[in-house]
């Protein structure tokens, strides 16, 4: 028979039977419905979201840009009114009183305001070129995410490559130790040398070492990527997950192009290119007069108030000067437009060294995958079987062990080159925006 608490969760809606089933079991069953997330470290995605909000590095960068974003609307306005008061004849000497430095106690009062006014146009260039500025901190933001995203994806591969090769290691050292036990056996039998002893025992002391130096490597990356990620250097980090595959098709002709368009230096140094030519058109506008409009009024000792209107004009005389600002800005101009042909070249150079040394990469894991590893297997399986008969020596069988560790660390290393590589070009191509 059902009890009440179960007909009443089979009556109500699905969120609600869920809720009241939490409330019966304590949180188990929410526990269980809901998949564990992924812990951090995992990944290099991971790693890089998380970033997104705790480095500080990248949280200066986005408060940069929005603090340029801001300058936009303030670049239009109209500069603040002045309020002037002047006393004319604070001594009374015409009155024969006192001095005085108080309204209304004086030969006569005089309240002004001044509104200046920009001359025609450059209220509009101020904005432009406000938005060009805020245009290219955005653009010096995203440049500054590509390469902490860069950086901790590099830093995690690492991580993961120092993580398998503790576990290659660890598989070497019992593959030892294994060989250790046997030589013993054959020692005690008389069928084996000290020397061989002594040498597999040298080899597993070697291996412990390494396995200690690659602890020590894997703990140091940890700290790194913690340090990145804005976090306590000891904060925990899970162990990696296998990256994705290396992707297929990869073709340099696409890869240039997006880095002569896409790379996020080029951005920047485009974006420059806007703020240059913006301030020369200001500079050049500055040809133009300036204004300011005001009234005045004026309250005598003696006599009726009246009010004064004044028009102001700014007489751009300083031609000297401002002909020097006007070549500045053209070399300013100059100096952008070479900036940004530097970072196309420097762009294109880095991902031809990138992009060859993936296509190396790709290749060498291959012929390693496919021919060397085999065959180091094939000799290893072979020279233990040629033990177990006795037709070879105990030494042939450690130096095909030897090989078959060194051919595996050799394709760690080459894939933890490859996948770099990759990173490089994935960076240089402005993929991590």
């Amino acid at each position: 028979m059902k009890s009440p608490f179960a007909v009443a969760a089979l009556r109500l809606p699905r969120p609600a039977a869920l809720v009241l089933a939490l409330a019966l079991t304590g949180g188990s069953a929410w526990s269980q419905a809901m998949p564990e997330a992924p812990a951090l470290g995992a990944s290099a995605q991971a790693l890089i979201e998380h970033a997104r909000q705790g480095n500080p590095g990248f949280a200066a960068a986005r408060a940069e840009a929005s603090a340029a974003r801001e300058r936009v609307s303030p670049a239009g306005a109209l500069p603040d009114p002045r309020f002037e008061l002047e006393l004319m004849d604070a001594t009374n000497t015409m009155s024969g009183r006192s001095a005085s430095l108080l309204p209304g106690q004086v030969g006569e009062t005089r309240y002004r305001i001044t509104q200046p006014l920009p001359g025609w146009g450059k209220r509009e260039l101020a904005v432009k070129a406000a938005e060009a500025q805020a245009t290219r901190a955005d653009a010096m933001r995203d440049a500054a995410w590509t390469e902490l995203a860069a950086r901790i994806e590099a830093l995690w591969l690492r991580y993961y490559a120092a993580d398998r090769e503790r576990v290659l290691n660890r598989e070497a050292l019992s593959l030892l130790q294994g060989l250790e036990e046997l030589s013993l056996a054959r020692y005690e039998l008389g069928l084996l040398p000290q020397q061989a002893v002594l040498r597999m025992q040298r080899e597993i002391t070697a291996q412990r070492l390494a396995l200690v130096e690659v602890e020590q490597r894997r703990t140091g990356l940890a700290a790194g990527l913690n340090g990145l990620l804005g976090r306590a250097h000891d904060a925990p980090l899970a162990a990696p997950a296998d990256p994705p595959p290396l992707p297929e098709g990869l073709g340099p002709g696409a890869l240039f192009e997006a880095a002569a368009s896409a790379n996020p230096e080029v951005q920047v140094a485009a974006n420059g290119i806007d703020v240059a030519r913006a301030e020369r058109a200001r500079t050049y506008q500055d040809r133009l007069p300036d204004f300011a409009v005001g009234v005045t009024n004026n309250r005598p000792d003696e006599g009726k108030a009246s009010w004064d209107v004044m028009f102001e004009v700014m007489i751009p005389l300083q031609q000297a000067s401002r002909r020097a600002r006007e070549r500045e800005a053209e070399y300013m101009l100059l100096a952008a437009e070479a900036r940004r042909e530097d970072a196309r070249a420097r762009a294109s150079g880095e991902l031809g060294s990138a992009w060859s040394m993936y296509a190396q990469g790709r290749e060498t894991l291959r012929l390693l995958g496919h021919t060397l590893l085999p065959q180091a297997q094939a000799t290893r399986d072979a020279s233990r079987a040629a033990l177990a008969s006795g037709t070879v020596d105990f030494d042939s069988v450690i130096e095909a062990e030897r090989q078959l560790i060194d051919i595996r660390m050799r394709q760690l290393q080459t894939e933890l080159e490859t996948r770099l590589a990759l990173t490089e070009i994935r960076k240089l191509t402005g993929e991590f925006k």
